[in-house]
């Protein structure tokens, strides 16, 4: 949902770094990340009333899709063709969630000689079983660190 949303948000609401911004908010808030993204963009838009219709229009077809789906779905999940149909979206979807990654990677700046803090952040994450919020928390302190250190120069 996130290349949609980038796509029709960027140019008439949003320039490409507000969108890098609000997705960087949006994935540090808990929740759903797409739905953090409607309200954040929807507030920044029109306040209250646009965060809450905008979380109404991330949500509602979400919602009303899975339950339809729900409904239905024990009759045929036991189908093969049911089952082969969900293994081949399997690939699908790592590719929709890898896109919106490249390319908000390469808005933010990431590099090859930049890209070892993403995979490093995530082994630490991964394999040493670190808090995400102490990622974050120390992300912070680098990034203001890092900022006083250029205003100095």
């Amino acid at each position: 949902m996130l290349p949609l949303m980038e796509r029709e948000l960027v140019g008439p609401y949003l320039t490409k770094e507000d969108f890098l911004d609000i997705t960087a908010v949006a994935q540090s808030a808990p929740g759903i990340m797409a739905i953090n993204v409607a309200i954040l963009t929807g507030y920044r838009l029109k306040r209250t009333p646009g965060a809450f219709f905008a979380a109404c229009g991330a949500a509602l077809p979400s919602f009303i899709i899975i339950l339809v789906i729900a409904l239905f779905f024990q009759k045929f999940a036991q189908n093969p063709v049911v089952r082969r149909i969900f293994l081949g979206v399997r690939p699908a979807v790592v590719a929709l969630i890898m896109v919106p990654v490249f390319n908000l990677a390469k808005t933010a700046g990431v590099t090859c000689k930049t890209v070892w803090v993403c995979v490093a952040t995530a082994l630490a994450v991964w394999l040493l079983k670190i808090s995400p919020v102490y990622v974050v928390l120390l992300a912070v302190l680098c990034g203001v660190l890092l900022s006083h250190r250029e205003r100095a120069q």
